[in-house]
């Protein structure tokens, strides 16, 4: 008796992954909406997502993972869809950004509410902080921005994000911030 292979493409184990990453990261906001993450068990996570605990431990680490996961995604489509091009400085930059934040206003303030907007810290330096490569001043200068632009949004979230984009970048040029 001869036995064939199974001709399985590529892109269909992407397709597979992308669903898992998917239904891991749809079932741990929907939990997140329920209870906080330490009330959270992996055994649970990976019954709403409907997946196994193979699948999980093979594309996260950690709960937290997840979390830094999405927001990378959500930064990375904002990121890729956002107009460089007309880009003049960092106040329209951090204008841009902030917009982003609204559009998903619900997400980051489940963050808020959650205790887990460090976690938007881990990926905003991740993106823009520091590197070994980066000269002192380089790597210092880097992280007063991301530390301090970290500390004016999560203080926006804390109070609801209430501004609107436009009105923060406004807040930001005239608290002395040049464009």
């Amino acid at each position: 008796m001869e036995q064939k292979t199974k001709n399985v493409s590529a892109l269909s184990n992407e397709m597979r992954n992308s669903y898992v990453l998917n239904q891991i990261t749809e079932a741990m906001v929907e939990l997140l909406k329920e209870k906080e993450m330490s009330n959270i068990s992996i055994s649970e996570l990976c019954d709403k997502a409907q997946i196994g605990r193979t699948s999980f431990y093979r594309n996260f680490e950690s709960k937290e993972e997840i979390i830094e996961f999405i927001i990378e995604r959500k930064i990375d489509e904002w990121d890729s869809s956002r107009d460089k091009e007309k880009e003049e400085g960092i106040s329209q930059f951090f204008g841009q950004l902030t917009g982003h934040l609204k559009e998903n206003e619900e997400f980051y303030l489940l963050l808020e509410k959650r205790g887990l907007l460090h976690l938007l810290l881990n990926v905003l330096l991740k993106k823009t902080g520091p590197t070994n490569e980066d000269s002192n001043v380089w790597a210092y200068t880097k992280s007063f921005i991301a530390y301090g632009m970290f500390g004016w949004l999560q203080t926006w979230i804390s109070r609801g994000m209430q501004e609107s984009a436009e009105e923060m970048t406004q807040l930001l040029l005239s608290s002395g911030y040049k464009k």
